[in-house]
């Protein structure tokens, strides 16, 4: 196969002090391309001083000119952009030093006296081509070390539920909305109390960029470290919006949050601006408490708690609002509460291991496509409880 044909430079400056051969090499591109554009600098100096190379697709350098020596010439070009597409002009009896240029970061070289215009051209276009592929795949590279770091980074920031020594399980499901992105602004975890007590959270700050999924994840370590360090539950929400309002980058950000502390017998569930968690056995019903202001929307808030009764077997899913907000089966309406208790119904004989991606799934079924909000699922239950939902 045929590769293709580089494309045509617009314009090429020449760093040459010789007349004879500024007219020479310009006779000699004009035959092949008249509408190249030949821009000439006597000197180095005068290329830094006029910034003279952001308008240039090509350098042809002169290796001998006053004030510069050996490569110096092709090192200061280099240096003021580190971009730039340079061939080297040698003298007859300096091949030696056009192969060192190469080496040191020139496209390639031309002997003058040895080059007519068709082999001027085609060493500029090439040139162009390959610091144009070069330049991509330094690029490229940047970012897949840079995603890589990203990945490795989020990947450290996604929790492992504490629940050893606990009768409750948990299952997790996390998508970020954000593209390249591990975790986004959502946040889950579960933490066995020192009381005994299971506490989870679910959490969304608003917003889609890294610094609300680092104050996500600060949050949550945050609300960790409160129910580790024995603080009563009534007091969890409190202290989390004080470290939010430290801590948010924007006065106007706010978090919603669901928790629910589990006790024998029972859960309370408490809502700041959060969709309500849906208890799965022994059939699918939202758990609704009075809804509360999200976090950092006022200091004087409060989040009254809403006993749960739980049987002896027992499945809560708390979730995040990116989860219902694509659209639904009816048209023009989003899935909402009402439609993921129909998504969940039609799934009651899904493994339990299966359900929050199989939900997910179903989500963006109805969505016509990917969600475009960052999606947590917590799905807890009892040890008892059976495998299907």
């Amino acid at each position: 196969m045929t590769g293709s044909v580089p494309a045509a430079p617009r314009s090429v400056l020449l760093v040459e002090d010789d007349p004879g051969d500024v007219f020479l090499v310009q006779e000699l591109l004009a035959e092949v391309d008249p509408a190249l554009q030949v821009h000439v600098a006597e000197s180095v100096t005068d290329v830094e001083a006029g910034d003279l190379l952001r308008r240039a697709d090509c350098v042809l350098l002169d290796l001998n000119l006053p004030g510069t020596h050996g490569l110096d010439g092709l090192r200061r070009i280099l240096r003021a952009d580190g971009s730039a597409a340079v061939c080297v002009l040698t003298g007859l009896d300096d091949e030696h030093l056009g192969i060192e240029a190469v080496a040191a970061g020139a496209q390639d070289y031309l002997v003058k006296g040895k080059v007519d215009g068709q082999v001027l051209i085609r060493a500029v276009r090439y040139a162009v081509e390959r610091r144009r592929a070069e330049t991509s795949l330094l690029r490229l590279r940047e970012e897949e070390l840079a995603a890589a770091e990203s990945s490795r980074l989020e990947r450290g920031l996604l929790p492992s539920p504490l629940l050893a020594g606990s009768a409750v399980r948990a299952r997790s499901f996390y998508r970020a909305g954000r593209t390249r992105s591990l975790i986004g602004g959502d946040f889950f975890d579960a933490v066995l109390g020192p009381t005994g007590t299971v506490h989870a959270i679910v959490g969304d700050v608003c917003g889609h960029g890294p610094d609300e999924a680092a104050l996500g994840a600060l949050l949550r370590v945050s609300w960790r470290a409160l129910v580790l360090a024995g603080v009563e539950e009534p007091q969890l929400l409190p202290k989390l919006q004080q470290v939010l309002v430290s801590e948010r980058h924007d006065p106007a950000l706010f978090t919603t949050i669901c928790t629910v502390a589990i006790r024998e017998g029972d859960a309370l569930v408490r809502l700041a601006g959060h969709p309500p968690p849906v208890s799965l056995l022994p059939a699918p019903r939202p758990a609704v408490p009075p809804v509360g202001l999200p976090l950092g929307v006022s200091a004087d808030a409060t989040w009254d708690a809403l006993p749960v009764p739980l049987p002896a077997e027992w499945a809560l899913m708390l979730y995040t609002d990116g989860l219902i907000e694509g659209r639904g089966p009816v048209e023009g309406e989003p899935l909402w509460e009402e439609g993921l208790l129909d998504l969940i119904v039609d799934e009651r004989d899904t493994d339990l291991e299966l359900l929050p991606a199989r939900l997910v799934e179903r989500a963006q079924q109805l969505n016509g496509g990917g969600l475009s909000d960052d999606v947590a699922i917590l799905l807890l239950t009892s040890d008892s409880a059976s495998v299907p939902a």
